[in-house]
């Protein structure tokens, strides 16, 4: 790994380590004055049902790209800015972690997941009304965050409705997602499609990208463009998860879950539009696969089926293409003083595509 990149990631566990650690400087952060039933030492154990299952999931590993990414468009745009205050990123990177972290808890519970990075999903290990919980209340947590900044309240204000903004896109992504999955005859068109990744997963990217550039000091215009670049690369990785689904299985789940659970992924929207005799045909083994489970034969026939027509290697060629695009716009939208930066960007996000 990039020298670069190992510096700042230590800095991000450090700011997540300390953000997370159930202390009286943390209850008061998070929750004002408690009631004197909340304060005794069993107190504690009714905290750790709502911080456990979420930090719980965060020490099981993860990338952290996203808040990297965050730091490095704050020192993109804040090249050649003396004022600019190198360590707030970093305040605020576990924002970006926290809501990611509160999706995956949900997302596990809307498709009825097992595994989670290896293990069992914390509504599996903690119980379904704990998760449902623990998972919604990191959502404010994150918020929480930024209100502990020494910054004006200005930029406090910004950031606040920057982030309650992109939780409402996650949660319309989210719900676009549900209907198609519950509705396995219903197929998207691939615009609907992109709406969708866009939304649900682009917005976490798209988070990273304006919480950097609004703690690097960039004007409310550039933020947004850079948001919206950066959700193209969530695009991106996401239809890259959706062939590695059907190929080798993505880390810590199994191949092929994505059948099970009625996903209409890009492989499967390239099919029907290139097949649309065999609509009926996927939306019956997606089907019987969620009826049997993964252990179904129809979870190997259909990804069969899909890898007989190219569509599998045609969505991994557009995932790539999005990813390229977007890491050029980067360094257009960086300019001469932070191309340093969008070429750190780069290197991430290419180091990030897998080989198949």
């Amino acid at each position: 790994m990039n020298p670069e990149f190992e510096s700042r990631l230590k800095k991000i566990e450090e700011e997540i380590h300390q953000v997370t650690e159930l202390n009286e400087n943390w209850k008061k952060n998070s929750f004002g004055n408690l009631p004197e039933g909340v304060c005794s030492d069993s107190g504690n154990l009714y905290l750790k049902c709502l911080l456990e299952p979420n930090t719980n999931l965060i020490s099981q590993g993860g990338k952290r790209w996203r808040p990297l990414f965050a730091t490095l468009i704050a020192d993109m745009v804040a090249a050649g800015n003396s004022s600019a205050e190198s360590d707030l990123v970093y305040h605020l990177a576990p924002v970006v972690e926290f809501v990611h972290t509160a999706s995956l808890i949900h997302d596990d519970i809307e498709d009825g997941a097992d595994l989670r990075r290896g293990k069992p999903c914390a509504h599996i290990s903690y119980g379904l009304d704990t998760a449902l919980n623990a998972g919604a209340w990191f959502y404010f947590e994150a918020l929480s965050l930024i209100d502990v900044q020494n910054i004006s309240d200005g930029d406090k204000l910004a950031l606040h409705k920057m982030v309650e903004q992109e939780l409402r896109r996650l949660h319309l992504g989210q719900a676009m997602d549900i209907y198609w999955h519950r509705n396995v005859s219903v197929f998207p068109t691939e615009k609907e499609y992109e709406a969708m990744v866009r939304q649900k997963t682009g917005t976490l990217a798209n988070l990273a990208a304006q919480l950097g550039a609004l703690a690097g000091g960039a004007s409310p215009e550039l933020s947004q463009k850079l948001g919206e670049t950066a959700s193209y690369i969530g695009m991106g990785f996401q239809i890259i998860d959706d062939v590695i689904n059907l190929t080798t299985g993505n880390v810590g789940k199994k191949r092929g879950d994505d059948i099970v659970e009625g996903k209409k992924s890009l492989p499967v929207l390239i099919h029907v539009k290139n097949h649309p005799e065999d609509k009926e045909k996927i939306a019956a083994y997606m089907e019987t696969a969620r009826t049997e489970g993964m252990e179904s034969p129809a979870v190997e026939e259909c990804i069969k089926l899909l890898e007989s027509c190219g569509c599998i290697q045609e969505a991994r060629n557009e995932g790539i293409r999005v990813i390229d695009e977007a890491c050029k716009s980067f360094h257009d939208l960086a300019g001469e003083k932070g191309s340093e930066y969008a070429d750190l960007i780069e290197s991430l996000f290419r180091g990030m595509v897998p080989k198949l």
